[in-house]
């Protein structure tokens, strides 16, 4: 990236106000100044991103397709997981921007644009965390409150909660557009970037973001940590009466891995806000850790988002059996007949 600022000179400026760059997940409150990093070690970035775009939205498209192509998959599991594919999709179609004006060179795509590419990432992310916490919960109706389950979860409710999820989000997420702008860097060369204002540091508007943050990763966290705990007492106290139990067993091991996809995946960015915390006006040594940190919390915020259809081929046999038929059909829903039970809280 061409006229980066010293290190020296980056370290001699750091402060709240050059927090962040962006208010991407992954990044918000975290300062990533590329000119930390080798030209090698940014173009390992870029190849690992790309493979990411590529893989991420394949998947996601095929799981798009595979919901509302194959009517016998859309229980109301699948309903959460096809929404969260938009979601996912919609973050990835943002990576290149992310990627070549964060790493390779500075914004020039006016204020409008920035605003909005940061606003639909945030939505997109704050959706997917609601909706991997609301499919949680349903699965607990579903394993340890079958008959409440029966009465209270149908297609029709779930779609309406699903638009109340993205709602939310979307909320959540307003505030970026007084947050984030192009701002110069002051360099002389008419350098800018996409980034969080001097006027959301100073009216502490980006504190109170910063703690959204945290409880969109913590309160979720600790409500998935209690759900799956008590639906895995549920499933392995008692014995496996029926083939049903055995694929309810079966879908909430996906599901946890999905869960745990979403912990390792955001874990590294508190981390990493953490150390950068403590690196003001701290050590170099230390300064360069948290830099790490940031440049893997990148990769991994986008990892995040094309991970989940991988994880839903490796462990759904019904999913493959699907994708398999879309692939060889020119007419896709000619193949299988439209099961439409009442209540669709079928497994995966």
């Amino acid at each position: 990236r061409s006229h980066s600022p010293p290190v020296s000179e980056t370290r001699a400026s750091l402060s709240l106000s050059h927090t962040p760059q962006s208010l991407r997940p992954g990044h918000l409150s975290l300062t990533m100044d590329v000119s930390d990093f080798s030209g090698a070690e940014l173009v390992c970035v870029t190849a690992v991103c790309v493979l990411l775009l590529a893989l991420g939205i394949t998947g996601n498209m095929l799981t798009i397709l595979v919901v509302w192509l194959r009517p016998h998959l859309r229980s109301t599991t699948y309903l959460y997981l096809s929404s969260m594919a938009v979601s996912d999709l919609l973050i990835l179609l943002l990576m290149p921007l992310d990627l070549y004006y964060k790493l390779w060179r500075f914004w020039d795509l006016g204020d409008t644009v920035c605003k909005l590419s940061v606003f639909v990432s945030e939505s997109c992310t704050y959706s997917s965390i609601l909706h991997i916490t609301a499919l949680s919960l349903e699965r607990y109706l579903a394993v340890c409150r079958p008959l409440t389950a029966k009465t209270l979860v149908t297609r029709t409710r779930v779609r309406t909660l699903i638009g109340c999820l993205w709602v939310v989000a979307v909320i959540s997420a307003g505030p970026v557009f007084a947050m984030v702008g192009v701002e110069d860097l002051g360099g002389g060369e008419g350098e800018s970037e996409c980034r969080c204002t001097d006027y959301a540091v100073s009216s502490g508007l980006l504190g109170a973001m910063m703690w959204l943050s945290n409880l969109y990763f913590l309160v979720p966290l600790g409500i998935l940590g209690v759900v799956y705990g008590l639906i895995g007492r549920k499933l392995w106290l008692r014995p496996q009466r029926s083939s049903r139990d055995r694929a309810q067993r079966h879908t909430i091991k996906m599901l946890g891995m999905i869960v745990l996809a979403f912990v390792l995946c955001w874990l590294p960015f508190h981390v990493g806000r953490t150390l950068f915390s403590v690196t003001l006006g701290s050590s170099a040594d230390m300064y360069y850790i948290s830099q790490y940190f940031n440049l893997v919390s990148f990769v991994l915020f986008y990892l995040s988002a094309a991970v989940n259809p991988i994880l839903y081929n490796t462990m759904s046999a019904r999913y493959r059996h699907a994708v398999r038929s879309l692939l060889r059909s020119h007419t896709p829903r000619s193949l299988h007949p439209p099961l439409t039970p009442q209540h669709s809280t079928t497994t995966l």
